[in-house]
């Protein structure tokens, strides 16, 4: 069971900043099981009992990735870093692992992709087709390993332009270099454990002091243990 407490990195006044474990929704979790918004609402409502808690969602990250998210603990807060991310002012990077070797060793990747609200997926489409939006990623290569298997992984670092619904993991499946563990976008048989995809850096400007804040993560995820040994 995961505690709230392990799961954030730093507060103040105005913004909470959490690593989010592989597993646990951001929010709406299904009856009966935990999500990160209840759970930091939980939390603040514990530190101030007589107070009703506010709790800004300013991005989210799929159930099975993992990585780092800001929330807001002010409306003011909220304002301010949402509009960060609707300016391109808020920068995410992205560690991914896949088991395909990719054709380049750093690359950018343009396509048009749309979203299936009935299966909850996005596919790749031609440009003009209804309902398609354009997605932008730049990967570099960053570190190779051999498994005791003998199968090599690839660990990517990803930066986006663009932030579509499955964007990573559709791009990346689309050009041949699926993710690891990704069970809805990689047809591998033997796609155990966790995702191979972590938000493991997020810089901001702090809502109220317009310091530069950044954060970084490690990855945690069976999908990373090469890469990443205690």
């Amino acid at each position: 069971m995961w505690k709230i407490e392990d799961l954030i990195i730093f507060e103040d006044r105005d913004i909470l900043v959490c690593h989010k474990p592989a597993g646990l929704a951001v929010q709406n979790a299904r009856i009966g099981t935990l999500d990160l918004e209840s759970m930091l609402k939980t939390y603040l409502s514990l530190q101030q009992p007589d107070k009703l808690p506010y709790l800004g969602v300013i991005h989210r990250l799929d159930q099975p990735v993992e990585g780092v998210l800001v929330f807001a603990k002010t409306s003011k807060a909220s304002r301010a870093l949402s509009l960060q991310i609707s300016n391109g002012k808020m920068k995410k990077e992205y560690l991914a692992v896949t088991k395909q070797k990719p054709k380049k060793t750093e690359n950018i990747l343009e396509d048009y992709l749309k979203k299936d609200g009935r299966t909850n997926t996005s596919y790749v489409v031609k440009a003009g087709t209804p309902g398609g939006k354009k997605a932008r990623l730049s990967y570099k290569v960053v570190d190779k390993q051999t498994c005791e298997t003998g199968e090599e992984k690839y660990l990517l670092r990803i930066q986006l332009d663009t932030g579509r619904h499955h964007q990573i993991r559709v791009q990346m499946a689309h050009e041949g270099i699926p993710l690891l563990g990704d069970r809805k976008y990689n047809q591998e048989k033997s796609n155990e454990g966790t995702i191979g995809l972590c938000s493991a850096s997020l810089t901001f400007t702090h809502p109220v002091s317009e310091n530069e804040m950044c954060f970084e993560v490690r990855p945690k995820g069976s999908a990373f243990a090469e890469f990443y040994r205690e």
